[in-house]
């Protein structure tokens, strides 16, 4: 099962560049002082925050084998994955609808569908690992 878990962290780097590439290149801290984002500070910070910490709890589960770190990971990362929701519904909403403002209009698709892609890999990674390593 190691390998599974070291594909998910494999995963979780890639998603997490994707997303720092949204977050800080391509609209969200550089282009704060021009231009307002529309999304709530909390989800925006929030959702890396918790990524961060889902993380470091994945690589303790990679070192230690210890169930619980790899289900407290899966838990936190469920909360990421809501939160990643929450900011793709309004960048959806935002892009030519009523709520087209802000940062956030101009984060290119390709970079979403990245991020996305390999944060949904990463989910079904960590859970089929979780999983496996409950059953012994």
């Amino acid at each position: 099962m190691k390998g599974v878990g070291i594909a998910a962290l494999v995963m979780w780097i890639l998603a997490a560049v994707a997303g720092s590439y949204l977050f800080i290149v391509n609209g969200g801290l550089r282009r704060q002082g021009t231009k307002i984002t529309r999304f709530p500070v909390t989800v925006v910070l929030g959702h890396p925050a918790l990524a961060l910490v889902a993380l470091a709890t994945w690589v303790e589960f990679l070192l230690t084998a210890q169930t619980a770190y790899a289900w407290s990971s899966f838990g936190v990362l469920a909360v990421v994955a809501l939160l990643g929701f929450i900011l793709l519904t309004r960048w959806l909403t935002g892009r030519g609808g009523k709520h087209a403002r802000g940062a956030e209009q101009e984060f290119p698709l390709i970079g979403v569908l990245a991020h996305g892609t390999v944060a949904i890999l990463t989910f079904v990674l960590v859970l089929f690992t979780a999983i496996r390593v409950s059953r012994g």
